[in-house]
């Protein structure tokens, strides 16, 4: 091979890369803003009004307290996506066409987000619907997405790509953020009202995923057909033959059972905090947006930063220390003062630092352990936990208030996550798993 070739063939990489990196610059506006700053808190808001006069509201005839309204709508999101993604990953990767589907799946999300400017008055149901889609679309679109790395990334340098990836998005998160502080605090300025701000900001957020989205599906290339051939099942049949197919991956099916519970934990957190600040602790929406643009900050470094941690300790070794991390940081969470702003920005903080590097490392780490050509198969198992679309968690989250009504009691509810996973995660020998799916092991993981 010509020393022009190599170059042309990095260059091609680089830039292939560089496309991926848009995507997490694309759809992390719709986790900031949408999921875990403005929508919790204002769907909550939109329930009450139609609540009855003991607090409930009654979709399909169901009652349900609506202040955990939000979270059930979260945890059915998930139950769609866990119907449509393992169905969409085989097809991925029986026709290697990911591009047109991945396409497909982030405009469907980013419609449906630009469609809650229209969520007001007591139309609950409407924001339910909307966030289900918008979830479960976003969790088609990142499996998809997230497939692409063992493919543009060689195994020395996916921690790096990885955090990248996950430090695009952060930066992306902030910048809006900023944008969104400006106009909900200044409403009155605007001449809007603090509501029409609200939802001008969600909408936003949906238009912004669909223009960035542009980017990675010019750049990004689909392969050739790198699975088996076989014949897709509907949803829940092709997730039992992707799982029987892990069990033959042993160690791969463990790092990923790992995995699942301890960023369920990750994600009800991040789902759910906006609602415990403001809820359980009494503070503002300003407040609580100039929290999560702290997290989005320190997550850019933190993100950057724990991949470095990684090239010198190893990857699972990184990955455990941040949910140690994550542990102590629930437990400060659940003695958190009402009313006490500074307090709730330093949580922010210890959140940010952790945030961005567990997720971005166990993205990498569980590219390496996925047999050839079945990336979207088994990143559509992954992402059933990923980015705030976990079911357990909020259901639990959800549970846990309704029957104690505090929402501290449902906080510190969310620890078994990261204990759990913490232990389940340390009995996994990395280096065997590797190689157990027929990958190079890097010198560090």
């Amino acid at each position: 091979m010509s020393a022009d070739t190599v170059r042309t063939e990095v260059f091609d990489q680089k830039r292939e890369q560089r496309g991926w990196y848009f995507y997490d610059w694309a759809c992390s506006v719709y986790s900031t803003s949408v999921l875990t700053v403005f929508l919790g808190p204002y769907l909550t808001s939109v329930a009450k009004s139609a609540a009855d006069t003991d607090g409930f509201v009654h979709p399909l005839g169901v009652p349900v307290r609506a202040g955990s309204f939000f979270a059930y709508s979260v945890s059915l999101s998930v139950i769609v996506a866990v119907l449509v993604m393992p169905l969409v990953g085989a097809a991925a990767d029986r026709t290697g066409r990911k591009k047109p589907l991945l396409g497909a799946a982030a405009y469907t999300g980013a419609a449906a987000t630009t469609g809650m400017f229209f969520l007001d008055g007591d139309r609950y149901l409407l924001g339910g619907v909307l966030l289900v889609v918008a979830n479960a679309a976003q969790s088609v679109a990142t499996m998809l997405y997230n497939s692409y790395l063992p493919q543009i990334a060689p195994p020395e340098d996916r921690d790096a790509v990885s955090s990248r990836g996950w430090a695009f998005g952060y930066a992306a998160g902030s910048l809006v953020l900023i944008v969104n502080l400006v106009l909900y605090m200044g409403h009155d300025s605007f001449g809007v009202s603090e509501t029409t701000a609200v939802r001008i900001c969600l909408a936003t957020a949906g238009l912004w995923w669909g223009v960035f989205t542009l980017v990675p599906l010019s750049r990004l290339r689909d392969r050739g057909a790198g699975g088996t051939g076989r014949t897709t099942a509907p949803g829940l049949r092709q997730l039992a033959a992707t799982v029987r197919d892990m069990r033959r991956h042993r160690l791969t099916l463990a790092f990923l059972l790992a995995y699942l519970i301890y960023n369920d934990g990750i994600q009800t957190v991040i789902s759910q905090a906006s609602v415990y600040g403001s809820e359980e602790l009494g503070l503002g929406q300003s407040t609580l947006i100039g929290a999560v643009l702290l997290v989005q900050v320190l997550a850019v470094a933190g993100a950057l930063g724990m991949g470095r941690l990684a090239r010198t300790y190893g990857t699972k070794r990184t990955i455990l220390g941040s949910l140690v991390a994550w542990t102590v940081t629930l437990g400060a969470g659940y003695f958190l003062p009402a009313g006490a702003p500074v307090w709730f920005f330093v949580l922010a903080s210890g959140i940010g630092l952790v945030l961005g590097g567990s997720q971005a490392l166990s993205r990498s780490l569980f590219s390496h352990l996925i047999p050839p050509g079945k990336e979207a198969e088994y990143f559509s198992a992954y992402e059933m936990s990923d980015r705030g679309m976990s079911w357990l968690g909020p259901l639990l989250f959800g549970i846990t208030y309704q029957l104690t009504g505090s929402y501290r009691d449902a906080i510190i509810s969310l620890v078994a996550f990261f204990v759990i996973g913490f232990a389940l995660l340390a009995r996994v020998p990395v280096r065997q798993a590797v190689l157990d799916a027929g990958n190079p092991v890097p010198e560090r993981i």
